[in-house]
């Protein structure tokens, strides 16, 4: 080497001399060489990747920043080819030897400069903004030219006159452009017309987009948004938007196609695929003759593998930073070690200890940049993963088959989104601990053995002891955790199930008894949180004893096995810091471990639902018979593969363009029918084709929280003169000047603002507006008034309606249109008993001519049309209380006031509607508190903590510091003492460090116990004032608010309280406490360090008032966005078939995708502020070992090496803490949002108190005289009223039927009655008494309702027919034969313990109705109230309902709300409302010969009067 430079290549004595330097042959080589030497190696993978990426045109104009850097380039070429030409003509002329390196170097260089030149060329093609590689590059170039640019700066200075001008200019015109050029490269190529902010919908281009290299690695491009959230609350408007890679439509597709690539494979690999072989013994081997055929069991396809193989390069990357981290913090010690030296040698020249200083802090921010690259993609990984389960398990849902369906309650899965997301999303930000961990432990024995010898494998011997209780422990909380996890489960569910029928509760005063199995459930996930949290203490004991043992069990070993072994400051303390670094991976491996085994329930429980069985794509074929809409050929059907089928051998043609009405009792098929037809039920043999679309409207109405127009159009674009056809035909017309925005009114969940008949009407109207070829229409107008069914059935679905070149099939239990149907379909048990016209059906004269004759009270009436009308008008004028009611086959409607009413809406042109009106909006937005969090949310939940524990863990953290620092403290005394080269008092030594390591554990256990026992306890109190709350809510609560806004706070806020903000604040007292100690150990060695920690200490507190106010409101807007992605799914999955008939799936796959993409705004803006502020305080706790090491530098001659040691040992760990502080400190308050949200919820206004001292007797009410006085009612203060002066007076016994067309304002009257709704003026006496002077449940338990919609919970039927355990089984078993119930419940498994699924699934809508009429049964109430309770059920049982209801019920005054009036019309009276107001009040048979609008709906509805024949 030293002839190929011409010079020595090393001499060591130039760096013990007061000036060093090095050699030139040093500097030509080595300092030369490795900026050229990154660049080669990075180029092939920079020029193959620029080259893929390249942007085909047009492409964006040449910038000025791509020529300015060209020039530069070419600039250096041209210097470094003139630098050659020197060489050679100094060679040719002055004959001189030239060595090799001068001919070599230029021609590397003029090499690199063509590289440069071509990477730039194609930067520009791929339109690169930044290349970190060039940054890189120009930046060692100009750090290695500082010593050969010192070099020749000395030897002018040394020299009379300068040797080699030529040379000597043309290097410090290369070095100047390769400066210029370093400037250059930190700023981004961002042409003008991109740098602009360019808006994507309502969030701005995200400015990291266009950042540098530099840029990114510092953050700096989040300042903006700092500062922004430090001068005003941040708001959705305000965030940027999403990068593309990172959307939720970019992440999901990359995880889909890797995981049907996995099903694919598994397949390959399951018992799918056989193997031959010959005959053997095996218990496996069927014999199939002189073969076998080995069945493989089924391979599920691994979620595992289907991560890794989707981000196993992002886990690649974020290891690369992570290996050169861990390598790079080993230099510490290392230089610590020489500083030490340097401290007691004081022969050592004193610009080393300069040079160790600045060597220490270089390495420190080198360690900071690769650390927070680490955490940013960590994180954003984490993120990713999160995004990537969401959209997986929605999507799932979206094909999982009914089956799969019932077996996935909707607590489970919408924890699945929740909770076992965020799990991933935090095991993926510590995922490479798994082998980090080790490789630090491993580097860290090695350099312990340098230091110590054989003596460190006792400290590896201890931790090898504490692997098998690491593994112990870790099994134990494992199952703890699935416990967890399956107790959260249930909680969840039982919270979306009481809040999904949260007006039931209601309306029968359950609230108590619901609350009570929710509190015994969340009793017991916090008895197994409290194990789970005590063996967690026990693991923190063990590691934080851990690296004290460790180094108790090496020191002591050393010391003991020679006599002449010293435990001076170098081998101690460089010990110390390696066991410092020790204690990192030893921390958090259980950490990781706790963190591994949660993700691994989590996985389990994801691979579990995602591979759930799905709906058979090819199960409804398209192919039938020519001329034939839909066709059943010898098919069955079940709701599972294991079940016996419902449905059996069906044979059914429908032909194109015909009606089909399908009949039946309860239970019988009918639904099912319809469910088969869609692909909902499994396919056991058979065939079934339907050809082209379908529309399907369901028995109960699924409507989104939307507004009305959106409803009705379900994603199609509107058309305004089909649209407001198909409201015409709906007769939702009259129905929009109700509204207060018309069809522009947002409508709650499940249509909580709309009456039944309402939300049965937009469904249909969504059918009707989507111009399918096959309509399945579920009991359609069961809900909906007699004369607007009628209505409907002319205009949509009859002969003669919008449909009627359709194909329809119509499951009803009216017999009215049964005459105008093309065909009858009749189902018995399963099974299609007839089938044909109406007219061969009476022929026929089987059971359905039967029922007819016993249940129709139709006449065929002869004559026209005209003659019906003019007998009902003449017999109409003599009307008298013996005349009969009769229902007619069909009447002639006139053109009443409603039709008049349709014309005049349908002329009104509602497009304009844009600006917002009162009531318009009905789900407001989620509150969000802004600003600092109250301190009062502190005294909460520290009240709830306890101050006695608060107390405790404050004396054990405290303790614990003191302990640590007293243990270092009384190591550096010993040994500065061992300077002696004495081990004199070595088992004083050795047991004082041991009684203090000891101590540390004690006070660890005293800190983390007292902190489980608090932090269980504030859950507890939080969790019990939220539910106690929530219950006692007004019903306008749950009707203006999502229920994934309620359930986020009963799930992601309470998980918060119960795991995040404890660890948080442990960590926030370990590290204040830290921070403590360490600035009092430096000022011990360093009292002058006091004047540089205030500055720095300052800084802190600075930037953490900036960072903390957009922290704190990013992570509020991250709480706010996370509960619509909740709301969205469990809408979804309420419409599951009804989405996926109108083959609408992906349409809500891509909404869903959207929603995680508003919420990911803000997440991803959170993880890049938490690296925005670690960079800068990182950056900044820097300076603190710098001054620590520059002060021991300053002080050398006083400072004994043990102080030295000290010192910077604490002043290296300060950094990490004094960063963890101020982000513990943030990430507390953070996450004591959820305690704000917790008890915002817990503090809202209540409805009025259950029970009150002036309570009514024992016996009330004991007539059941009800009394309106003036009564006005309205839903919200800021509408109008819907009841308005309602007087009227109901006696005892009585039998009052409530009418009227929707919206008239029939249930509001049980909404008053109940005080569901608190009377805006008047009021209601009951027996005398005012119903508003006395308790809600003193009211409600003596009131019965049978609501119109019949909910259920899960659970056995006993719990649903008697949840407060009131009734025995006899009485149960009554009340079932009471509604005829008690045959079906007798054939399920089980009888009364028979389960019942989440919302009555495994129930028909009508057995759900009889199960509600056995609930009104039992109560026994004397004032009952039904709600067209019997709308669901055939017209046999609603028959023997009635009768039921007259028999049980004599002496009970009955109120019914009717949408058909022929179940009233023998009622003791008639109520009719009209917008609010009573219209009439009297018998039916006055009410006909008034001729008012009570006659006019009956003539409507095709009720007529005839005169009655004697008896």
């Amino acid at each position: 080497m030293d002839a190929f430079c011409g010079s020595e290549f090393w001499n060591g004595s130039l760096l013990d001399r007061a000036d060093p330097d090095l050699t030139i042959c040093f500097e030509q080589t080595v300092l030369t060489w490795v900026p050229i030497g990154f660049l080669w190696l990075c180029s092939p993978v920079m020029l193959i990747h620029l080259w893929r990426r390249r942007v085909p045109p047009p492409r964006n104009p040449i910038s000025c920043h791509y020529v300015f850097r060209q020039i530069l380039v070419c600039l250096l070429l041209a210097s470094t080819v003139a630098q050659l030409v020197i060489t050679i003509i100094q060679q040719v002329e002055d004959n001189r030897n030239i060595p090799p390196i001068l001919y070599l170097n230029p021609l590397l260089d003029i090499i690199s400069w063509l590289l440069v030149l071509v990477i730039n060329k194609l930067g520009c093609l791929a339109e690169m903004k930044t290349s970190g590689v060039l940054f890189i590059f120009w930046l060692l170039s100009v750090l290695t030219g500082i010593f050969p640019f010192q070099t020749l700066i000395r030897k002018a200075l040394n020299e009379t006159a300068v040797y080699e001008t030529g040379m000597f200019s043309l290097f410090f015109i290369s070095y100047g452009l390769q400066f210029i050029s370093f400037i250059i490269s930190a700023f981004a190529d961002v042409p003008r017309k991109e740098s602009q902010q360019l808006p994507h919908g309502l969030h701005k281009k995200s400015p990291e987009e266009d950042a540098s290299f530099l840029n990114k690695l510092l953050f700096c491009w989040f300042d903006r948004m700092v500062y922004l959230g430090y001068k005003k609350p941040l708001e959705m408007e305000d965030l940027w938007e999403l990068k593309a890679k990172d959307k939720a439509d970019a992440v999901s597709r990359a995880f889909e196609w890797n995981w049907k690539a996995e099903k694919v494979l598994s397949r390959r690999n399951s018992g799918g695929r056989n193997v031959v072989r010959k005959a053997s013994n095996s218990s496996q081997i069927l014999d199939v003759g002189p073969v076998v055929i080995i069945q493989r069991p089924e391979k599920k396809p691994s979620l595992f593998k289907a991560m890794i193989n989707t981000y196993y390069a992002a886990l690649l990357h974020v290891a690369s930073y992570k290996v050169i981290y861990d390598l790079l913090s080993f230099a510490s010690p290392q230089i610590l070690k020489l500083m030490i030296s340097f401290t007691t040698d004081l022969s050592i020249p004193e610009w080393r200890g300069y040079f160790y200083a600045v060597l220490m802090m270089a390495s420190a921010i080198l360690q900071t940049l690769l650390l927070q690259q680490y955490f940013h993609h960590s994180f954003g990984l984490g993120m990713n993963i999160r995004t990537t389960i969401i959209g997986a398990v929605y999507k799932k849902a979206l094909v999982m088959s009914s089956a799969a369906h019932r077996a996935s309650t909707m607590g489970e899965v919408v924890n699945l989104m929740s909770t076992d997301a965020q799990r991933f999303m935090d095991v993926a930000a510590n995922i490479q601990l798994i082998w980090s961990s080790p490789l630090q432990i491993i580097l860290a024995l090695i350099f312990l053995w340098i230091e110590l010898g054989p003596s460190v494998l006792a400290g590896l011997a201890v931790m090898i002891l504490l692997i098998p209780i690491n593994a112990l422990l870790a099994n134990k909380s494992r199952g703890f955790q699935v416990k967890n996890m399956e107790i959260k489960d249930e909680r969840i569910k039982m919270m979306n199930e009481i809040l999904n029928g949260i007006k039931i509760l209601k309306l029968y005063a359950w609230e108590p008894s619901f609350g009570e199995q929710v509190t015994s459930v969340r009793n017991a996930e916090l008895d197994v949180m409290r194990t789970y949290n005590y063996l967690n203490s026990v693991s923190i004991f063990f590691f934080t004893c851990a690296p004290f043992l460790v180094s108790l069990a090496s020191f002591g070993v050393y010391l003991a096995v020679d006599p002449n072994n010293i435990l001076d400051a170098q081998k101690a303390f460089t010990s110390i810091s390696l066991f410092n670094i020790l204690r990192f991976p030893l921390a958090m491996l259980p950490i990781i471990i706790s963190y591994l085994v949660q993700a691994s329930v989590s996985l389990n429980r994801l691979e579990s639902f995602l591979n759930n069985s799905e709906l058979d794509q090819h199960a409804v074929g398209k192919e039938p018979s020519e001329g034939v809409a839909v066709e059943l050929q010898d098919a069955s059907f079940s709701w599972n593969d294991d079940e016996i089928p419902i449905l059996k051998k069906l044979n059914v043609q429908i032909k194109e363009g015909s009606l089909l009405a399908v009949v039946g009792k309860v239970g019988a098929g009918k639904s099912s029918l319809l469910a088969a037809m869609l692909g909902e039920m499994e396919r056991i043999n058979g065939s079934v084709d339907i050809r082209g679309s379908i529309a399907y409207v369901p028995q109960q109405a699924w409507i989104q929280n939307a507004s009305l127009r959106d409803n009705v159009l379900f994603g199609a674009t509107l058309e305004s003169v089909r649209y407001w056809r198909v409201l015409e035909a709906c007769a939702l017309l009259p129905d929009l000047d109700t509204l207060p925005a018309r069809d522009l009114t947002e409508i709650g969940e499940k249509g909580i603002n709309l009456s039944g008949g309402q939300k049965q009407r937009v469904s249909l109207a969504r059918a009707i507006y989507s111009q399918a070829d096959v309509f399945l229409f579920d009991d359609a107008l069961s809900a909906v008034d007699s004369h607007v069914g009628l209505h409907i059935f002319q205009q949509v679905l009859g002969p003669k309606g919008l449909l009627q070149n359709k194909t329809r099939l119509l499951v009803t239990h009216g017999l009215s249109f049964l005459p105008q149907v093309d065909c009858i379909l009749v189902m018995t048990e399963g099974l299609v008993s007839e089938i044909g016209t109406y007219q061969q059906l009476l022929q026929n004269g089987e059971a359905f001519a039967e029922f007819l004759q016993i249940y129709s009270t139709e006449q065929d009436n002869e004559g026209s049309e005209d003659e019906e009308q003019d007998d009902e008008e003449t017999n109409g004028g003599k009307m008298k209380n013996g005349h009969l009611l009769k229902r007619l086959r069909s009447v002639s409607s006139t053109e009443s006031s409603e039709s008049k009413s349709r014309k005049k809406s349908l002329s009104k042109d509602v497009a304009g509607h844009k600006k917002n009106v009162a009531g318009q909006k009905l789900i407001e937005k989620e509150t969000m508190d802004i600003g600092n969090v109250k301190l009062t949310m502190y005294t909460k939940y520290f009240r709830a903590w306890g101050w006695t524990f608060s107390f405790m863990v404050l004396i054990g953290m405290a303790g614990q510091s003191a302990a640590t620092l007293g243990q270092n403290l009384w190591l550096s005394d010993w040994t500065s003492e061992s300077m002696n080269n004495s081990n004199s008092n070595l088992g004083l030594r050795l047991g004082v460090y041991t009684a203090l390591g000891l101590a540390q554990g004690l006070f660890v256990v005293l800190s983390t116990v007292s902190i489980v026992v608090a932090a269980i306890h504030a859950s507890s109190i939080l969790h019990s004032s939220l539910l106690e709350n929530i219950l006692r809510l007004p019903q306008t609560f749950f009707d203006t608010t999502p229920i994934g806004r309620i359930v986020n706070r009963f799930s992601k806020d309470m998980d918060t309280i119960d795991q995040v903000i404890p660890i948080a604040l442990r960590s926030w007292l370990s590290c204040a406490f830290g921070v403590l100690s360490t600035i009092v150990a430096i000022t011990i060695a360093t009292p002058i360090f006091l004047a540089v920690a205030v500055p720095i200490a300052i800084f802190y507190i600075f930037v953490q008032r900036f960072y903390v106010a957009t922290s704190r409101q990013l992570r509020r807007l991250d709480s706010v966005t996370r509960s619509p992605i909740y709301s969205h799914f469990g809408e979804t999955l309420s419409g599951l078939p009804v989405i996926r008939a109108y083959g609408h799936a992906d349409r809500f796959l891509e909404h869903n995708r959207k929603i995680v993409d508003t919420n990911l705004l803000s997440v991803y803006l959170w993880i890049v502020s938490n690296r925005w502020l670690a960079i800068r305080l990182e950056l900044v706790g820097t300076l603190f070992v710098f001054f620590a090491m520059l002060f021991a530098v300053l002080s050398r001659q006083s400072l004994m090496g043990g102080i030295v040691g000290l010192s910077i040992s604490y002043a290296l760990n300060v950094t990490q803490t004094l960063n963890w502080l101020v982000r513990q400190t943030s990430e507390l308050e953070t996450n004591i949002v959820a305690v704000e949200r917790v008890v915002e919820y817990s503090q809202a206004e209540t409805e009025a108190p259950w029970v009150l001292e002036n309570r009514p007797s024992p016996g009330w009410p004991q007539h059941g005289r009800i009394t309106f006085e003036n009564y006005c009612l309205r839903y919200r203060p800021e509408l109008e009223l819907i009841l308005q002066d309602i007087s009227c007076h109901i006696y005892p016994g009585e039998r009052v039927g409530v009418v009227g067309r929707t919206g008239a304002g029939k249930s509001s009257v049980m909404n008053g009655l109940f005080r569901i709704l608190e009377a805006a003026a008047g009021r209601i006496l009951i027996d005398g008494i005012d119903i508003s002077s006395i308790g809600l449940h003193d009211l409600r338990k003596q009131l019965t309702i049978i609501p119109q919609e019949p909910v259920l919970f899960s659970g056995s039927l006993r719990m649903n027919l008697d949840p407060r355990g009131q009734y025995s089984s006899i009485q149960l078993w009554h009340a079932l034969e009471m509604t005829h119930l008690h045959h079906q419940v007798q054939e399920m498994p089980g009888g009364l313990d028979c389960p019942i699924s989440e919302g009555g699934d495994n129930l028909s809508v009508g057995q759900r109705q009889l199960v509600c009429l056995a609930r009104a049964l039992l109560r026994r109430s004397r004032i009952l109230l039904l709600d067209e309770a019997t709308a669901a059920v055939d017209l046999e049982t609603d028959s023997l309902i009635q009768e039921t209801i007259r028999s049980e019920f004599v002496t009970s005054t009955v109120i019914t709300i009717a949408h058909r009036l022929h179940t009233v019309l023998d009622y003791s009276r008639i109520l009719v409302l009209d917008r609010g107001r009573i219209m009439e009040f009297d018998t039916p048979e006055n009410l006909m010969q008034r001729q008012g609008l009570f006659f006019n709906m009956a003539k409507d509805a095709g009720i007529a009067v005839i005169q009655a024949t004697a008896f």
